[in-house]
């Protein structure tokens, strides 16, 4: 009887104990990359691709070689603790693999590295439901998007998931999806797919996770890092921003870096928040650790992008892979189309801020093609461009890899005043590197970027003139061609 009496006493103890200790802190490692953008091969310093030559002297980036390489290594390496890998979207276009495939090949890779989920970007709406469906259909992981709202009528009904839930290392951790409100502007759902608030549908889902007892809920977006950092990562009860969509490197070591990886943000409901970005084109693999406490709060986040240069070894079986998909695509990738006796700047922090070289070149292109119709004024968006030219000969697959969205040209006419509106919504948005930023050609421009937006930024217009500067006439109707 006192050795039950003991055995009770001890238990009571033993209970009473427990009572003020924290269970066991749960570490989660995340390893992710976003806005791939059909950089099959690998990337040259020009972000275009990299020739045989290049890759040769290891002068070569990312690719779906190298970038398959590093993802298994990274898992080897983490083998037994807990990790996920998540893709933050717009894996389609970008390359001609994307322009002959129409997905297909990225989807391919996508499901040997089998991701735990991926969220839509808004170029993979940028053919429609002809390239997204079966894209959808034929997927071996998860994708989620809580604001993408397909309807009856549409062939991606009931394929998209607004949010998942997966056990890692028993624990269940939310995940939610979402992508930039504007994608109807920047592509092309559809009739019948509707993009919804990304706040709205964010917390809706938060809350029905919520309610299921999940107290871990990562947001894998494709909004940008600005409005990811700024908006999303202020949602109570998100705990983990994984972004995309603004191809921002972060670093804490590289000075080029818009902010350091991961950037914590303070959460309304006293929680810090880790929201990261693993630039672009498959250029780095993001890799970080997440240390929760038993209540699903975040103590400790730290880690760093992983840069897949020549450090490392493309698989060769998808290199073989990669040789055969593009055999269809190599002579026209090859032919040569131009000389050019310097390199043409078409980078992103460029051309979507300030007047670039890739900007005037394209815009004077077309002006040149349209002239003949009468055409006095060109605008083309800097975000249309996507990469730079090196000194030397122009292949078409570099021409391609610049211009790769298989634009047409529209021409219009438009009064001068309408014309200075336009160009003020194209300057509304330079802080976030937006791809609206107008590169023209007939028309020179001045603006003033502390300015609010749409409050006036354009200081000043002039047009070219039977051969001389004037300036516009907001009266006059003008002939002004662009890419459509």
């Amino acid at each position: 009887m006192k050795k039950i009496a003991a055995i009770l006493a001890l238990s009571a103890s033993t209970l009473g104990l427990s009572a003020g200790v924290s269970f066991a802190d749960y570490t989660l490692n995340i390893l992710h990359f976003n806005d791939w953008h059909s950089r099959i091969e690998g990337n040259n310093k020009y972000e275009s691709t990299c020739s045989a030559e290049e890759e040769t002297k290891g002068e070569c980036i990312g690719g779906a070689g190298r970038l398959i390489t590093a993802i298994a290594g990274e898992r080897k390496k983490l083998e037994g603790q807990n990790v996920l890998l998540l893709n933050a979207g717009d894996s389609f276009q970008g390359s001609l693999f994307y322009t002959t495939y129409k997905g297909a090949v990225e989807e391919e890779f996508l499901n040997q590295i089998k991701p735990d989920a991926v969220t839509l970007g808004n170029h993979e709406f940028d053919d429609g439901e002809t390239a997204l469906v079966p894209y959808l259909d034929k997927a071996k992981f998860p994708i989620v998007s809580a604001n993408v709202m397909p309807n009856d009528k549409s062939g991606a009904s009931g394929k998209i998931k607004s949010s998942i839930v997966v056990e890692v290392g028993g624990q269940k951790i939310g995940i939610i999806g979402a992508v930039t409100n504007d994608t109807p502007e920047l592509a092309s759902p559809g009739p019948n797919i509707a993009i919804a608030d990304d706040v709205k549908s964010i917390t809706a889902d938060v809350e029905k996770l919520k309610a299921q007892g999940i107290n871990k809920i990562i947001a894998v977006t494709h909004i940008g890092y600005r409005r990811e950092r700024d908006v999303i990562a202020k949602i109570p009860g998100i705990d983990v921003v994984v972004g995309g969509h603004s191809h921002t490197l972060l670093s804490n070591t590289d000075p080029k870096a818009e902010g350091p990886y991961p950037t914590m943000v303070d959460n309304p409901d006293g929680s810090k928040v880790p929201v990261v970005q693993a630039a672009s084109y498959s250029k780095y693999l993001g890799e970080f650790k997440v240390v929760f406490d038993d209540n699903g709060v975040v103590k400790e986040a730290s880690g760093a992008p992983i840069y897949l240069d020549k450090s490392i070894t493309p698989d060769p079986t998808v290199l073989a892979r990669i040789k055969e998909l593009g055999a269809p695509i190599e002579a026209l990738k090859n032919k040569e189309v131009a000389e050019t006796t310097k390199a043409i700047d078409g980078s992103r922090e460029n051309c979507r801020a300030r007047e670039c070289e890739m900007g005037n070149l394209v815009s004077d292109a077309i002006l040149d093609r349209t002239k003949g119709q009468g055409v006095e004024i060109v605008i083309s968006n800097g975000g249309g461009l996507r990469a730079s030219i090196d000194q030397g000969t122009v292949t078409m697959g570099e021409v391609l890899t610049v211009l790769p969205f298989q634009n047409t040209l529209a021409t219009f006419k438009i009064s001068g005043k309408d014309l200075v509106a336009g160009l003020e919504s194209g300057l509304s948005q330079v802080e976030d590197g937006a791809g609206r930023f107008p590169q023209v050609a007939g028309l020179k421009y001045s603006f003033d970027k502390s300015v609010a937006p749409n409050a006036g930024r354009v200081k000043s217009v002039e047009v070219m003139e039977n051969g001389a500067w004037a300036p516009i006439n907001p009266d006059k109707q003008y002939l002004v061609a662009t890419n459509n």
